[in-house]
C-alpha cells in the first residue's frame, strides 16, 4: 500500500512549480524509465518512480544577458542538493513514510555527480536506477528540460504510471500469497 501516489505529488502546488521549472516532460519520461529499470535492479517501483519524477526539482535557471547559459549552469550547479531537500519536505508534507522519503531524497541527491569532486560513487540500486533513468532521457545542452506538455496530458501520463506501479504491487502480492 502506498501512502502517497505520483498523482498526489504532481498535484501539489510546490511540485507543480518546480516540475514546470525543471522540465515536466523530462520528469515524467524519467519516471517511466525508472519504472522499467526498477525490476531489473530489484528496486521498489514506487520509490524509483517518485525519485525519478522529482529528481530535478532543485534546478535553478542560470542566465547571462537574458539567455540560458548552459556552461554557467554546469559550472555552478547544485540542483541535486536543493532537489533532495525539496523532495524530502514535500513527501513528508504529503504523508510519505519518513524512511521512504529519506531513500527517495538520497536517490535525488546522488542522481548526478556534476556537483561533486571527480571520483567514483558506489551507488545503491535505487540511486543507480534514478541516475540511469535520467541519462536515458538526456539531450545535448540540457534541451531535455525544455520540451513542453499541457497539464491535462501530463496528469494523464502520471495517472497511468500510478496504475502501472499499483499493478506491479498487486502482481508481487499475488506471488507472495501463493
Amino acid at each position: 500500500m502506498r501512502n502517497v501516489t505520483l498523482t498526489d505529488i504532481f498535484q501539489h502546488p510546490s511540485a507543480q512549480k518546480y516540475l514546470n521549472r525543471s522540465g515536466l516532460v523530462h520528469a515524467i519520461a524519467t519516471a517511466y524509465h525508472a519504472f522499467s529499470l526498477a525490476k531489473d535492479f530489484g528496486v521498489d517501483p514506487d520509490l524509483a518512480t517518485k525519485a525519478a519524477l522529482l529528481h530535478d526539482i532543485g534546478h535553478y535557471t542560470w542566465y547571462t544577458n537574458g539567455q540560458w547559459d548552459y556552461s554557467l549552469y554546469k559550472e555552478n550547479d547544485i540542483h541535486a542538493i536543493k532537489g533532495a531537500e525539496r523532495a524530502h519536505k514535500l513527501l513528508i508534507q504529503l504523508g510519505e513514510d519518513p524512511r521512504k522519503a529519506k531513500e527517495i531524497a538520497l536517490a535525488i541527491l546522488l542522481h548526478t555527480d556534476s556537483y561533486l569532486p571527480k571520483g567514483q560513487l558506489d551507488l545503491l540500486p535505487l540511486q543507480r536506477v534514478v541516475a540511469l533513468a535520467d541519462e536515458a532521457d538526456e539531450e545535448p545542452g540540457g534541451m531535455h528540460h525544455y520540451r513542453s506538455l499541457d497539464i491535462k496530458t501530463a496528469l494523464s501520463r502520471i495517472k497511468k504510471l500510478d496504475r502501472l506501479v499499483d499493478a506491479q504491487y498487486e502482481t508481487e502480492n499475488l506471488k507472495h500469497s501463493v
